[in-house]
C-alpha cells in the first residue's frame, strides 16, 4: 500500500470527496449577503455615473443633471449592466446567464409587444367605458423625458428585483415563495409615490411583480421582464399621456382618467385599475404555466433531495 492510499486517496474513477468550505466562503455564498453586495455594486454604478455627468456637465457650464435625458439614461445602465455582470463574476463565479446576449433581441421585441399590449387594451376598455379621454396632443419630442424614464425602471429596476432579489431568493426558498416576497416588495416600493395608495401597491404587486417575475421563470433570462417593464410604462406615460405610478409626465396625447377609481385608476394611472391588475396577473399566471410545462420552478431547499 502505497502513501497515497494510506492517506485515503480515491481509487481511479472514484469521485473526490467534496471538501469543506471555509466559513468566509459561507458567508459570501449566504443568500442575503449576496443581496447585499450586488445591491451596493448596482448602487455604486448609480453614484459613479451621477458624479461623473455632474462634474462633466459643471464643467461645462451645461446646468444641473437631469435624469430623464438619455444623456444620464445610456451610460446608467451601461454601468448597472457591467456592475451586475462584474459583481457576478467576482463573488458568485458564473457567467451572468440572465443577460446572455444570444435572444436577448427576440426576448425585449416580445416583452415590448406584451407590455404595450397590455397597456393598450387596458386603456381601450376603460376609454369605452368613457373614464378616459384624449383632451389634446403634443410634439413628438415631448415623450423623450417618458422614454428615458421607461428604459431606467425596465432595466434597473429588473436588475434588482428579478436579476438580484428573485433569483438569489428563489435559490433558497424556491420559486413560489421568492415570487410571493418579491412581488409585494415590488408593488409597495411604489407606497411613497404621488397619489398612490393600500390598492394601488396591492395592484402594482399582483399585475406587475407577478407578471414581470413570472417572465423571468418563463425564460430564465431578464430580456423577457425588462421589455414588458418598458413598454407598459413608455406606453402609459409616453403615449397616452397617463400618469406613470403617480408621476406625472408630458405625452404625445394629453388626457384625463375620470370616474371609480378602481375602474379608470384615477390620479395614480392605469395600475390602480382592477382592468390592468386583472390582464397583468392573468398574463403572470399564463407565464406561469407555460413555466411549469418546461421545468422551470425551483422547489425551496427543504423539499430538495
Amino acid at each position: 500500500m502505497d502513501d497515497s492510499e494510506r492517506a485515503g486517496s480515491p481509487a481511479v474513477g472514484e469521485t473526490p470527496a467534496p471538501q469543506p468550505r471555509s466559513l468566509g466562503h459561507r458567508i459570501l455564498q449566504f443568500g442575503l449577503t449576496r443581496i447585499v453586495l450586488a445591491t451596493l455594486a448596482i448602487l455604486a454604478a448609480t453614484v459613479v455615473v451621477q458624479a461623473v455627468l455632474g462634474g462633466v456637465l459643471g464643467g461645462l457650464r451645461a446646468g444641473p443633471l437631469r435624469r430623464d435625458t438619455l444623456l444620464y439614461v445610456i451610460p446608467l445602465v451601461i454601468a448597472v449592466h457591467f456592475a451586475y455582470i462584474g459583481y457576478v463574476r467576482l463573488v458568485e463565479r458564473r457567467r451572468a446567464s440572465e443577460l446572455a446576449g444570444k435572444g436577448a433581441v427576440r426576448e425585449t421585441g416580445a416583452g415590448i409587444a406584451v407590455g404595450a399590449g397590455l397597456l393598450v387594451v387596458s386603456i381601450t376598455i376603460i376609454a369605452v367605458l368613457g373614464y378616459y379621454e384624449v383632451t389634446g396632443s403634443n410634439p413628438v419630442s415631448v415623450i423623450m423625458p417618458a422614454f428615458a424614464m421607461a428604459i431606467i425602471s425596465g432595466y434597473v429596476e429588473e436588475v434588482l428585483f428579478r436579476g438580484v432579489l428573485f433569483r438569489i431568493v428563489e435559490e433558497s426558498l424556491g420559486t413560489w415563495i421568492a415570487l410571493a416576497l418579491t412581488s409585494l416588495l415590488f408593488g409597495f416600493a411604489h407606497i411613497m409615490n404621488p397619489n398612490a395608495t393600500l390598492f394601488s401597491s396591492f395592484a402594482i404587486a399582483m399585475e406587475a411583480g407577478v407578471l414581470l417575475g413570472a417572465a423571468y421563470v418563463l425564460t430564465r433570462r431578464l430580456w423577457l421582464a425588462v421589455g414588458i417593464h418598458f413598454a407598459w410604462n413608455f406606453t402609459q406615460g409616453g403615449i397616452f399621456g397617463v400618469r406613470m405610478s403617480g408621476i406625472t409626465v408630458d405625452g404625445l396625447l394629453e388626457s384625463q382618467l375620470s370616474g371609480p377609481t378602481l375602474l379608470s385608476g384615477g390620479e395614480f394611472g392605469v395600475e390602480a385599475s382592477i382592468f390592468a391588475l386583472v390582464l397583468g396577473m392573468g398574463t403572470g399566471v399564463w407565464f406561469l404555466v407555460k413555466a411549469g410545462r418546461k421545468g422551470h420552478f425551483i422547489a425551496p431547499f427543504w423539499r430538495r433531495a
